[in-house]
């Protein structure tokens, strides 16, 4: 077996969500989701199947965005992982609604940072073993950047 790290491509004002789910279904469940929790974006999903035809699946409204999700995919070249790109949205707005997908099983990573995605390459096909999301930290807040924080939300309106 050997360990490899893959970058994934996220298009520029994008998000990602990269997870794990176990049946073709999933591709249909996660478009239901995103349309009817945020129809105004922009979004791939794109789907390896694991088993019987073995295809890369896929929904969305932005080909850019399908393109890309797919060389993402084939990449990562593990089964059964989805990767969700989003334009025009975030994903704290969906990302409940995915977990709670009879399909998911995990969510490596909701991100608009570059993500590395640490895969072990087996005689089977590859596995992802864990994400490397951003960069590592450089301090510690102080008093100053805790309220930029919470301004930021507030400007954001996350927080009242």
């Amino acid at each position: 077996m050997n360990i490899d790290e893959i970058d994934i491509e996220i298009p520029e004002n994008c998000n990602a969500i990269l997870g794990y789910s176990h049946f073709i279904k999933t591709v249909e469940d996660l478009n239901e989701i995103i349309k009817t929790t945020i129809p105004q974006c922009n979004y791939s999903i794109v789907f390896s199947e694991a088993s019987g035809e073995r295809l890369i699946r896929f929904e969305g409204n932005d080909s850019a965005l399908i393109a890309s999700g797919i060389k993402s995919i084939k990449k990562l070249s593990a089964g059964h992982t989805f990767i969700i790109l989003l334009k025009d949205a975030y994903p704290i707005n969906i990302l409940n609604g995915i977990k709670m997908c009879q399909e998911v099983g995990n969510i490596f990573a909701a991100t608009a940072n570059p993500l590395k995605v640490i895969v072990a390459k087996t005689k089977n096909g590859n596995a992802i073993l864990g994400v490397s999301d951003g960069f590592s930290p450089l301090g510690i807040e102080n008093e100053e950047d805790k309220e930029r924080r919470r301004k930021l939300l507030r400007d954001i309106g996350y927080k009242s």
